[in-house]
């Protein structure tokens, strides 16, 4: 049997990282896109790109989705059975800063993907993976979120992301393409960006436990996000891959946490006893065993408009796919937790 081929967009980041290692198990060779950049940012797969064992199935290319010719180049060179478009501008507060960036990566780049496989007459020999998100669903009054939601953005990246959806669609159902959207919520781990509210609260309590740090600043402590193993859900994302057509799935864990809620279980598991005060903006929490103050709300830390609540109904994806997550909250926590102490 032929082995395999991935080509995987957004090869550093956290879904990237777990999905190469993921992929490498089942025996593809993988080739991964990253950025060229005067700074060395594969830290996450620097452990298989290193191991003279595997490097030899594991390969990186330079490439960007704002830059049709190298897409088209890369596709055309490698000639990948699987294309993973895991690369954004993936940051939601970013993203109305720079919201002209996030649509010609988040949206145009995927354009440009499907296209190049569509030049290269390759519609019929290459299975493409879009990475959707449950940022698409934003305002929406669902109370579970499932592939029948509709969309309701709140974001450039939310929008930026529903354009990517539903071209993927468009070219599946136009030309063929074996095009599937994974509709992934909020997925975290040890290795996630900094910036990312989880690994910011980690990060942060620890610090401060350490006497590093004095205090964390957050937005809305409201917020309520369903999250989940990037682990867990890279297997699902392969899994849409080996389906004998093509379709779209809400990759979830069906239960949800406010972004307070969050910040207490960590707290709780560092050593931390937490007394709320104040409502608002002004709210805060103090640390009970030195009356000091280490959480505050910041307006910078807010968004222009936010979503308040997301929660994903995966029953498709566990009856079509097989599919289910394997990680708690607790456990995910606990190993953020772990890698960072």
């Amino acid at each position: 049997m032929k082995k395999k081929v991935a080509l995987i967009f957004g090869v550093t980041g956290q879904d990237g990282a777990y999905l190469s290692k993921f992929l490498l198990k089942k025996k593809y060779k993988v080739f991964g896109v990253k950025r060229r950049s005067s700074i060395i940012n594969t830290k996450r797969i620097d452990d298989i790109y290193q191991d003279i064992n595997i490097k030899s199935n594991f390969i990186l290319c330079y490439g960007d989705l704002t830059d049709s010719s190298s897409i088209l180049r890369l596709i055309k060179k490698i000639k990948p059975t699987e294309i993973y478009n895991l690369g954004a501008q993936s940051h939601v507060q970013v993203s109305f800063e720079v919201p002209e960036y996030s649509a010609d990566v988040n949206a145009l780049g995927t354009l440009r993907i499907l296209e190049a496989i569509k030049n290269l007459n390759l519609e019929k020999k290459i299975k493409f993976y879009q990475a959707g998100t449950s940022e698409m669903f934003g305002r929406t009054k669902d109370k579970f979120q499932s592939e029948k939601t509709s969309f309701y953005p709140a974001s450039p990246y939310g929008v930026s992301k529903s354009f990517a959806h539903w071209i993927t669609v468009n070219y599946r159902e136009a030309y063929g393409i074996f095009a599937c959207n994974g509709i992934l919520f909020n997925h975290e781990s040890p290795i996630r960006g900094e910036t990312f509210v989880t690994k910011k609260i980690v990060q942060a309590l620890i610090k401060i436990k350490k006497g590093e740090q004095n205090k964390l600043f957050l937005g809305n402590l409201y917020s309520k996000r369903d999250w989940g193993h990037a682990r867990d859900y890279v297997e699902a994302m392969w899994k849409m891959m080996q389906q004998n057509k093509p379709d779209d799935y809400v990759i979830a864990t069906g239960k949800n946490l406010t972004i307070k809620e969050f910040v207490n279980k960590t707290a709780k598991k560092i050593g931390f006893k937490l007394k709320w005060v104040g409502k608002g903006i002004n709210e805060k929490a103090i640390n009970i065993e030195n009356k000091k103050f280490i959480i505050e709300c910041k307006k910078r830390y807010f968004r222009p408009l936010d979503v308040d609540f997301l929660k994903g109904n995966a029953q498709r994806a566990k009856k079509l796919l097989k599919w289910s997550p394997k990680t708690s909250i607790d456990k995910l926590i606990d190993e953020m937790i772990k890698y960072e102490s």
